[in-house]
């Protein structure tokens, strides 16, 4: 951020911060609730503006795979994703899958690539609905 000439605020750094290592797909709303236990004067427009600008500089992916809310994925890497459907954790999936569009079905679209999304039951919703 720092070279794009964003004036780097310490509500700014903590939500870097935050971010540092995080693999749990966090939404604003999980961010805020974060940043805000240590600087409860940050809005929820900074984190929200923070976040925009974070995705326009390609640092963060915004997903759009709980119906709920954006989850935002600080690793930018290609990779995909497991979606439990009993309670909306995500994982990712650090292994590539060949996938080819035959041209008669790509619709003239040029293809620049893919994410496939995996949805199941994580073991904890497995283990609390008793299936195997």
């Amino acid at each position: 951020m720092k070279q794009s000439k964003i004036k780097m605020t310490p509500q700014r750094m903590a939500i870097l911060d935050y971010f540092e290592g995080n693999t749990s797909h966090p939404s604003a709303e999980d961010i805020y609730k974060a940043v805000k236990a240590r600087y409860p004067m940050v809005s929820f427009a900074t984190v929200y503006n923070t976040l925009a600008k974070l995705k326009e500089l390609g640092e963060v992916w915004e997903l759009t795979i709980d119906d709920e809310r954006k989850r935002y994925d600080p690793n930018t890497n290609h990779h995909s994703h497991l979606i439990c459907t009993g309670c909306r954790k995500i994982a990712d999936i650090h292994k590539g899958f060949e996938i080819d569009v035959p041209e008669e079905h790509s619709q003239g679209f040029k293809l620049t690539g893919h994410h496939i999304e995996f949805y199941g039951l994580c073991p904890e919703c497995r283990a609390s609905a008793d299936i195997v």
